[in-house]
């Protein structure tokens, strides 16, 4: 990904976009490596995460710094708020990054002591927390409104998966004997949360793209066909 597609960018706003793009991939990358590890129970593979957190802690400065200059010189409203969009991006990419990497220092410590069916748990929401990064990425590089949604979507599951390693080692109705419970809470909450930024940088795209929350965005998705149609006709003037 080099440039947002289908825009025409005012040539100081260009490479703060692409910036905010090399961080979307790197957070990508960052989750990859971590749905890796634990898909392959390769703990060593953890180490790229490294790497990319300090990756995304250098976009975070260098892109604060440029909309700092850059918003003072804004030649329309669609601009400024394209700029704010980037930083509000990067504060959420940098901060899946910190989570990551905390996730996978704990569980190099830990992983040779994890039960089989919580390292499985915990690479699915690694792979489904790559799955939003990648779809977030691809919303704001497209302006895709749908593809910020199917992110919200996921995040759905994102919680179940963490309800469900919550029951298991908090509740643990069936009384069975668990190892490292503390552990794999705190690494199941640092997924989720990552989560859950990913979620917020689909909801920036919808403000971005439409001037209108993810709520109302939601509200009309949820509408049937017929109504969805008839909306659309109403738009254009059609009676």
């Amino acid at each position: 990904m080099g440039t947002v597609s289908n825009q025409q960018q005012a040539p100081e706003t260009a490479p703060i976009m692409t910036m905010t793009l090399r961080g979307c991939e790197g957070a990508c990358a960052a989750a990859a490596a971590v749905a890796d590890a634990l898909g392959t129970s390769s703990p060593e593979r953890f180490r790229g995460v490294r790497d990319r957190e300090e990756e995304l802690d250098t976009l975070d400065r260098e892109i604060n710094e440029a909309v700092t200059v850059a918003v003072t010189r804004c030649s329309s409203g669609l601009e400024a708020r394209e700029l704010l969009a980037c930083l509000k991006l990067v504060i959420d990419l940098e901060r899946i990054c910190d989570l990551l990497l905390n996730f996978a220092n704990r569980a190099q410590a830990v992983f040779a002591r994890l039960e089989p069916h919580d390292i499985k748990d915990l690479a699915t929401m690694a792979a489904l927390l790559h799955k939003m990064l990648t779809g977030a990425s691809e919303a704001f590089s497209k302006r895709d409104v749908d593809a910020a949604m199917s992110v919200l979507r996921a995040d759905m599951e994102m919680d179940r998966f963490r309800n469900l390693l919550f029951v298991r080692h908090i509740e643990n109705p069936e009384n069975a004997p668990r190892q490292e419970s503390f552990h794999v809470v705190f690494m199941t909450q640092e997924l989720e949360r990552a989560g859950d930024h990913a979620k917020n940088i689909a909801e920036e795209v919808v403000h971005l793209v439409t001037g209108r929350s993810m709520r109302h965005q939601l509200r009309a998705q949820d509408k049937p066909d017929e109504v969805r149609f008839l909306d659309f006709m109403r738009r254009r003037g059609v009676r």
